[in-house]
């Protein structure tokens, strides 16, 4: 309860300061946990490696299956997809890296074993081409929007 006479508590507060909402402070600890979450699930903090099963399912599921059409050796049942599991956990145990591994089923098979194109050489290009006939395509569709207009300027100037 104020007294008369007494003035009112002033908060050392900027002028312009507004208090933040409830729906504002609930986006916001909403946005933190998600983020701490994120981060936790992620394994930032593990000092451990990927297991010898975590590696073998990765590598399994880039590698196609050499028999089939279009499915990975995890996907398949095939007996070629079946030695190639058994190929990929041997050199798994043997210590070679997830690369030497993938690029010894390239040397054996080519690079089309591989699920995903590796993104150097001319194996870029299937990354870069499209992106450029995009950036191509944009560039004249805007100069024939922009002599249009140019155009359509001057049928409409007084003369």
């Amino acid at each position: 309860m104020i007294e008369a006479g007494v003035p009112a508590p002033v908060h050392p507060v900027h002028p312009g300061f507004r208090r933040p909402s409830a729906s504002t402070l609930s986006a916001v600890a909403l946005a933190v946990v998600a983020a701490v979450a994120l981060l936790i699930g992620s394994g930032l903090g593990r000092s451990e490696g990927p297991t010898l099963a975590a590696r073998a399912s990765s590598l399994e599921s880039k590698i196609r299956c050499p028999s089939c059409e279009d499915l990975s050796v995890a996907q398949s049942e095939a007996s070629s997809a079946l030695a190639a599991r058994r190929s990929i956990t041997s050199m798994l145990r043997a210590g070679r890296s997830d690369a030497a591994i993938e690029q010894s089923f390239v040397d054996r098979y080519g690079p089309s074993i591989l699920l995903e194109p590796p993104v150097s050489g001319l194996s870029a290009l299937v990354w870069v081409l499209p992106l450029g006939a995009l950036g191509v395509a944009v560039g004249i569709i805007g100069a024939l929007f922009w002599r249009r207009q140019r155009a359509l300027s001057r049928l409409r100037a007084p003369p």
